[in-house]
């Protein structure tokens, strides 16, 4: 019986993403910090390459009423678009982080708003939810592969 479960112990160490040396407790707070860092970037709204840097090479944005923003290139090029808008801001705050058992993957969910002009120029502040799911790439960072978004 204890070679049973000895074995059984073996097979599960060699399963792949079955780490037992994860602490998820600090990935998560990994994670929160992570999403907290490029939500002041964003909002700052200075430096294009370092919010982008945030999302892997093939996420894919979903904005609230627009098409699916699909890879870094295409990301870059929408979030250049936002940037240029005179009065253009974006902040974002999380309200749940969890990450798997793993420690490969994660979302976060919480409360944003966007701040832009409507078409007469009067600033215009829509509050909405998001959900961004993260994925811990091979040099140890967070990044979002999935972004997602609506209005309230």
């Amino acid at each position: 019986m204890k070679t049973r479960y000895a074995c059984l112990i073996f097979a599960l160490a060699l399963v792949p993403g079955c780490r037992a040396d994860v602490d998820v407790e600090a990935e998560r707070e990994l994670l929160r910090q992570t999403d907290l860092e490029w939500a002041a970037t964003a909002a700052a709204g200075q430096d294009l390459e370092r919010i982008v840097s945030y999302w892997t090479d093939d996420a894919k944005v979903y904005p609230a009423g627009m098409p699916v923003v699909d890879g870094k290139a295409a990301i870059l090029e929408f979030v250049a678009g936002t940037l240029a808008t005179p009065g253009f801001v974006v902040t974002w705050q999380p309200q749940e982080v969890v990450v798997s058992p793993d420690g490969r993957f994660g979302y976060t969910i919480g409360a944003n708003q966007f701040t832009a002009p409507d078409p007469s120029g009067v600033a215009v502040t829509t509050h909405g939810r998001y959900v961004t799911v993260w994925r811990k790439e091979p040099d140890g960072a967070w990044r979002c592969v999935i972004d997602i978004w609506n209005t309230r």
